[in-house]
């Protein structure tokens, strides 16, 4: 088990590495100079080579590099260039909005793809089994930001039940802090709810089909035992991966939700820091999100020791 912790460990530490390589590159070797482009069309050449300057972008690659990952490693990433406050200060401003849109999003869509899952592979071929699978067609071929002006149309324009867009901190009211996050839940979880269900059936069905299964039925164990204390567990380690899967590609969905419902999160302090070609704040927000992805990928994988034993040796 340790030995097992240990590697997946020291395989997330690898990954980590490399991709802070690939985003360091990916930042330094994008055609133009960062610093003229940064400084605008009108600077002045000592301009440039202050913007240069203050962005270490006159050391060679090797020795930005290292100044980089040492002050990434102590948690530094820098000053915004266009904003002129901590990268740090600005991303713990916008986590909030983030982490309520990305934890909601996933409490529903877990709730729900589990319990749909569950139900079309115990009523297999019934009406709860086809509606889902029309359902999952449709949650795969509707892109997010179709689905959230179609909501903002109905609910917001047309009712004036919800609000329009926005974001309101939960510590000035639950409920108004509840009711700007159900429009963007509902568009972001749709797809992942389509996803989490369809696999799910087809685990549920893999393991109720088994001989162990048909012998609990025989002995008179009620569907609920079947369903939720032997076919379940049994069938839950695709379940989790797709859960954490789910939940990775999340990440950047919330990127474009932030964007259609106008949420001052990370994804929408992305999404500037690109128009305004903001380097420390790219790469410092790139690197954090990175680091998120690996994270949920080694929980999963140690998860699987809770759900299979044998994974352990």
């Amino acid at each position: 088990m340790v030995y097992y912790i240990l590697r997946r460990l020291i395989s997330a530490i690898v990954v980590m590495a490399m991709v802070g390589i690939f985003i360091f590159l990916l930042i330094r070797l994008t055609p133009g100079d960062p610093a003229a482009i940064i400084a605008g069309p009108t600077a002045s050449e000592q301009m440039v080579a202050s913007v240069r300057e203050q962005l270490g972008l006159n050391e060679p690659l090797p020795v930005q590099f290292g100044q980089w990952a040492q002050n990434t490693l102590r948690g530094d990433f820098g000053t915004s260039v266009f904003a002129g406050r901590p990268v740090v200060q600005l991303m713990k401003q916008r986590m909030e909005p983030t982490l309520s849109v990305a934890l909601l999003t996933l409490f529903v869509s877990v709730v729900g793809g589990v319990t749909f899952g569950i139900l079309a592979a115990w009523r297999a071929g019934g009406v709860v089994d086809r509606a889902l699978t029309v359902f999952s067609a449709l949650g795969y071929s509707l892109p997010v930001f179709v689905v959230g002006y179609f909501l903002i149309y109905v609910f917001a324009i047309q009712t004036r039940l919800l609000p329009v867009q926005g974001y309101v901190p939960i510590g000035q009211g639950l409920g108004p802090w509840f009711a700007h996050l159900i429009l963007p839940t509902v568009a972001l979880s749709l797809p992942y709810i389509a996803f989490i269900a369809r696999i799910a059936r087809a685990s549920m069905l893999e393991v109720l089909s088994e001989d162990y299964m048909r012998t609990a039925a025989a002995k008179g164990a009620s569907p609920y035992s079947m369903l939720f204390r032997h076919a379940l567990k049994n069938a839950g380690a695709p379940i989790v991966t797709v859960i954490g899967l789910s939940f990775a590609y999340m990440i950047g969905g919330v990127v474009l939700t932030e964007t259609v419902f106008n949420i001052p999160g990370i994804g929408r302090l992305v999404v500037d820091a690109i128009n305004n070609r903001d380097y420390p704040v790219i790469q410092s927000v790139l690197i954090v999100i990175s680091g998120i992805y690996v994270l949920i990928n080694l929980a999963v994988d140690l998860a699987y020791t809770l759900i299979d034993p044998r994974i352990r040796y």
